[in-house]
């Protein structure tokens, strides 16, 4: 029987580490809404809206879970997330068969299913962190130590990252490498009980980060930057994802934004442009193109291919 989910990414890591195995097979609701064009990463409360034409109550989202008991407007609320699913998923199954796209998706929601996404280290989660870009050096092996606490306490308590200590947070802490709890203190929206009861460890870490020989630091890979000529290629590049994403009447950067162009030309290969459903419908031809086995032309004032193999 198949599971329905939206956006089953956070929901499929729970159940891999409470249990060690994972639902199959499955349907997410926010995958199939991006190549129906229903919009891309779109919310629940907003598809609920747009294929069923409800306004879901938003008001308890940010109320205390953890408070018990849950008062009958939460529970209701915590049902709405999932109610709906089973209005969704027949909706959206049947507008895929109709454009003929329901096997589109089948390596998207395989890859959701597979362990090896959830297999996280602790050591390596500091490279996910919004606003790394803005450390270096020291800070960067600051941060590496903070993140792995983080991840180590969220999976023993069983919480989400965010709850033990935000991304934002942490990457100030990195920055700024306060020295003593006052100084701890002063950083902008930290919250008080991280203050109260976790400071010391906090001051701990950056202590044995600052302690690390220079060598043992983490680095950020260079940015590559692109020559004239690449800054073309991604352009020709950039028309063939239009062209493609206007054959199936879906938005480009649905396809492949100009980041994972420069990525493509570089030469990686691990991309979402290259793998499930975009590989078949845009990823194969800018392969083939990069290979030199087809080219754009110009006819009747409109971009067209051809197959220089013909």
């Amino acid at each position: 029987m198949t599971k329905v989910f939206h956006a089953a990414g956070q929901d499929m890591e729970i159940f891999y580490l409470l249990f060690g195995e994972l639902p199959q097979p499955l349907f997410d609701t926010q995958v199939a809404a991006t190549v129906l064009g229903q919009g891309e990463q779109i919310g629940y409360a907003n598809l609920v809206k747009e294929i069923l034409g409800i306004e879901l109550d938003k008001s308890h989202s940010r109320t205390d879970w953890l408070q018990r008991p849950l008062d009958p407007k939460q529970i209701s609320y915590a049902e709405d997330d999932v109610r709906y699913l089973t209005q969704l998923y027949p909706k959206q199954l049947k507008a895929l068969e109709q454009q003929g796209r329901a096997d589109w998706l089948a390596d998207d929601f395989a890859s959701l299913a597979n362990p090896a996404r959830y297999q996280t280290d602790p050591q390596t989660t500091w490279r996910k962190i919004k606003g790394i870009n803005k450390l270096k050096g020291i800070q960067l092996a600051v941060l590496q130590k903070l993140c792995t606490w983080r991840e180590q306490q969220a999976m023993e308590k069983d919480k989400p990252r965010r709850w033990i200590a935000a991304d934002h947070i942490l990457v100030d802490i990195a920055k700024l490498r306060p020295k003593d709890m006052k100084a701890l203190e002063k950083i902008r929206g930290i919250p008080a009980n991280l203050v109260q009861r976790r400071g010391e460890t906090l001051l701990q870490y950056i202590r044995e980060a600052e302690a690390q020989p220079k060598e043992e630091w983490p680095k950020l890979p260079r940015p590559k930057r692109l020559s004239s000529a690449d800054d073309a290629l991604v352009d020709a590049l950039s028309a063939l994802v239009k062209l493609s994403a206007d054959q199936f009447q879906i938005s480009p950067t649905t396809l492949a934004n100009r980041k994972e162009l420069e990525q493509l030309i570089h030469g990686e290969r691990e991309l979402a442009i290259l793998s499930g459903w975009r590989r078949h419908h845009g990823g194969e031809l800018l392969l083939a193109f990069l290979e030199g086995k087809c080219s754009i032309e110009v006819t009747q004032n409109r971009l067209s291919l051809q197959n220089l193999a013909e």
